[in-house]
C-alpha cells in the first residue's frame, strides 16, 4: 500500500504539535492576535503563511476561487460580527484585508463554455461565475470591498472595522494597496 499524498502532512503535523505552538493561540477563537480579517484566494500559490507571513492566531483567513466577497463569505462576518458584538462588545474590531492576484484561474470563468459545462454540472450557475472571474485584480478588488461595505447583513458591525483592497503579483510577489484600508 502506498502511502496518500497527506501522509507529508500528518508527518509534518507531529512535528508541529512537539513544538508548543498549538498552546499560543488566542483565548477566544473569533479575535485573532493582529485582528485581521484576511479574504484571499484558494490558489496555492497564494497561500497567506507565505505571502503575508500570517502566523497561527495571528488572522482569521476566508478563502475561496478568487478571494471574492461571495455570499457566504458575508454570512460567514455576519456570523463573527455578531459573536463580537454579543461576547467581547468592548474588544478591538478587526481590519479585513481582501486580496486579489494575477493569473488567478478564476479568469477561466470568462470562457462561456467551461461556465456552462460547471453549471451542468450543478456548479454556479452561468452568471455567477462569469462575475467571479478575476480578470484585473485591481478592478474586481475594487468592487469587492464595496460589496462588502455595502453589505446589509453587516449593517451596523461594518462600521466598526476598517475594509482594505490589495492586488498580489504572482511574477514580482509584491501586494500592492488598490483601496486603502478605511
Amino acid at each position: 500500500m502506498t502511502d496518500s499524498n497527506f501522509s507529508t502532512y500528518l508527518h509534518r503535523n507531529q512535528q508541529f504539535a512537539e513544538t508548543g505552538a498549538k498552546d499560543k493561540v488566542p483565548a477566544i477563537p473569533f479575535i485573532p492576535f493582529n485582528q485581521l480579517y484576511l479574504i484571499t484566494c484558494i490558489d496555492p500559490r497564494v497561500e497567506p503563511a507565505a505571502i503575508v507571513g500570517a502566523q497561527l492566531g495571528e488572522a482569521i483567513i476566508s478563502r475561496n476561487i478568487g478571494g471574492r466577497v461571495t455570499p457566504s463569505v458575508i454570512r460567514d462576518m455576519a456570523w463573527i460580527c455578531h459573536l463580537h458584538e454579543t461576547k467581547t462588545p468592548d474588544a478591538d474590531w478587526f481590519e479585513v484585508a481582501i486580496i486579489h492576484h494575477t493569473d488567478c484561474g478564476s479568469a477561466l470563468f470568462a470562457d462561456p463554455e467551461l461556465r456552462r459545462g460547471n453549471a451542468a454540472r450543478g456548479g454556479y450557475d452561468e452568471q455567477t461565475a462569469a462575475d467571479m472571474a478575476v480578470l484585473d485584480p485591481h478592478a474586481t478588488v475594487q468592487e469587492d470591498v464595496k460589496r462588502l461595505r455595502q453589505a446589509p447583513e453587516l449593517a451596523g458591525g461594518i462600521d466598526r472595522f476598517k475594509v482594505g483592497g490589495y492586488a498580489y503579483d504572482l511574477r514580482t510577489g509584491l501586494i500592492t494597496t488598490v483601496v486603502p484600508a478605511a
